[in-house]
């Protein structure tokens, strides 16, 4: 019992640390122009319309109506950031499969979506949530299409799992792994719910630490560009003084032949 006890106080503890907690509403956009122009690290969320996709995000922040989904076809286009920190941003993609929509939509939503999770730079990961009632539909299967062949790392939250038990749980979880296993080079395949609040540490702890592996990679990158534009400067700032000291020999006055070659 004490052991129980002490487990439930370090999973408090460890929630209560959750960072996510602080996310806010940046950003939303229909096209690359309204990306955000900092980012150094993104972690996206994708899903169904009705996988639970905005329950996820929410628990995930511990709010309320931090993402929604709304009850009109046209907000659902446009792909929304989240800040989790400076430069990192949550993403949530557009639910995809919903009915009803125009076809010229849909197709939008497609070339967008591909576009993004192809091309994406600071794109890290991607969690797609799934119903685990109704795992791997077709339409997940696209978006892993478009997302495996990039070789970065792929969360698979099986949402709702309290509709299901716990034998039952794990027993699609096993199925899920060992069905997308074999295409994923990094995968991790969580049963999560936003009511009984399973899985939500293990969801925490792999979307933190793609955010600070990648912000970290990205800030290491800058500064040594910053280091080696530095040196190449300052070796061209030297490189002539240098020259003229060696040689022990004063610099004559440019010739007009010299003063063409050394005026911008």
């Amino acid at each position: 019992m004490l052991q129980r006890r002490s487990q439930a106080l370090s999973s408090e503890a460890f929630l209560s640390l959750n960072r996510f907690q602080k996310l806010a509403f940046f950003t939303t956009a229909n096209d690359p122009q309204g990306f955000p122009q900092d980012s150094l690290a993104e972690v996206a969320f994708a899903g169904r319309s009705n996988a639970g996709k905005s329950s996820a995000i929410n628990t995930l922040a511990n709010r309320n109506r931090l993402a929604f989904t709304s009850k009109t076809p046209g907000r659902t286009q446009h792909i929304n950031f989240f800040t989790a920190g400076p430069g990192q941003y949550l993403v949530d993609l557009p639910g995809y499969g919903f009915a009803g929509v125009p076809l010229e939509i849909r197709r939008h939503w497609e070339n967008f979506l591909s576009g993004y999770l192809q091309r994406r730079g600071p794109l890290l990961g991607l969690a797609v949530l799934m119903d685990i009632r109704h795992p791997l539909t077709r339409l997940d299967q696209q978006m892993l299409d478009w997302f495996l062949p990039s070789g970065r790392p792929v969360l698979l939250l099986l949402t709702k799992s309290d509709k299901l038990s716990r034998s039952q749980r794990m027993k699609v979880v096993r199925e899920v792994r060992a069905a997308v296993a074999p295409r994923a080079a990094n995968l991790s395949v969580v049963a999560f719910s936003s009511v009984s609040r399973e899985g939500l540490e293990e969801t925490i702890a792999v979307v933190d630490g793609w955010l600070a592996a990648g912000t970290a990679l990205a800030e290491a990158e800058a500064a040594s560009a910053a280091a080696a534009e530095g040196a190449g400067s300052g070796a061209a700032a030297e490189a002539q003084p240098g020259a003229e000291h060696a040689s022990g020999i004063q610099k004559d006055p440019p010739t007009e032949l010299g003063r063409g070659m050394e005026e911008p």
